[in-house]
């Protein structure tokens, strides 16, 4: 009995991750003919770099996959554990593995995005409430100073103070869970690091802001060969007349 204890959630801890490391990103690009977003503004596989190929449904595709790799593993445990002894401490660690399997994936050399959206997915899967509370963070700083970064790391670093902060009005705090959501937002701040020194920079781009996913190239130079090109018209020198006499 004892063993299946120790079984039943390490197998759940693995389903989760291997469900994380589902890259949607590249998934989705590669079947909607897009460019790798590991290849041009960021270079970071997640939704927001997928919008810098101005492709508005890739995004938003993007978007929904990544969170619901993070919700379903979470409320399958939720929903089914118990039946199995599987309890807060199993949930925990299973959300923690489906954002850690988005962030080092697996199946794709362990290179993977920052974790946003699959981190919301978890939060939505361990309480609606504490996911939406934390999207409308986002949402509002994202909409207030358009900068997507800016707006993870608010979400991450207030997402764990409100859910100590909910306890016992909308949701029954619980140590492993406390846990595993500082974890989340530890790991999403290091993964912003780079975006933090941008930002404070000055040179993080906004959102919306479109980013081309090859070289451009340079406008050819304009030579005397060049096919239609006319040259400015050069003033002959004036001849004196015939039989002008000087004075």
């Amino acid at each position: 009995m004892e063993s299946i204890q120790v079984v039943f959630p390490l197998l759940a801890a693995i389903a989760g991750y291997l469900m994380g490391s589902l890259s949607f990103a590249v998934i989705v690009s590669r079947v909607m003919g897009l460019s790798d977003p590991r290849t041009f503004g960021s270079k970071n596989p997640g939704a927001t770099n997928v919008l810098r190929s101005g492709n508005k449904a890739a995004a938003i595709l993007t978007l929904l996959l990544d969170a619901a790799k993070g919700w379903l593993p979470v409320v399958l445990v939720k929903w089914y554990g118990p039946t199995y002894g599987l309890g807060d401490g199993t949930m925990a660690m299973v959300g923690l593995a489906a954002f850690l399997g988005h962030v080092f994936p697996v199946f794709f050399r362990f290179v993977g995005g920052k974790g946003v959206a699959t981190a919301l997915g978890v939060l939505l899967g361990l309480s609606g409430w504490l996911g939406l509370a934390t999207a409308l963070i986002w949402v509002a700083v994202a909409a207030l100073f358009r900068y997507s970064s800016l707006a993870s790391i608010s979400a991450a670093l207030l997402a764990p103070v409100v859910y100590v902060l909910g306890d016992g009005a909308l949701w029954i705090t619980s140590k492993s869970v406390t846990v595993a959501v500082g974890v989340m937002a530890l790991f999403l701040l290091y993964r912003h690091a780079e975006n933090i020194n941008r930002l404070i920079k000055g040179t993080e781009s906004r959102l919306g802001k479109k980013a081309s996913a090859e070289p451009i190239p340079h406008a050819p130079v304009r030579g005397h060969a060049q096919h239609g090109h006319r040259h400015p018209p050069v003033a002959e020198p004036k001849n004196p007349a015939k039989g002008s006499h000087h004075p």
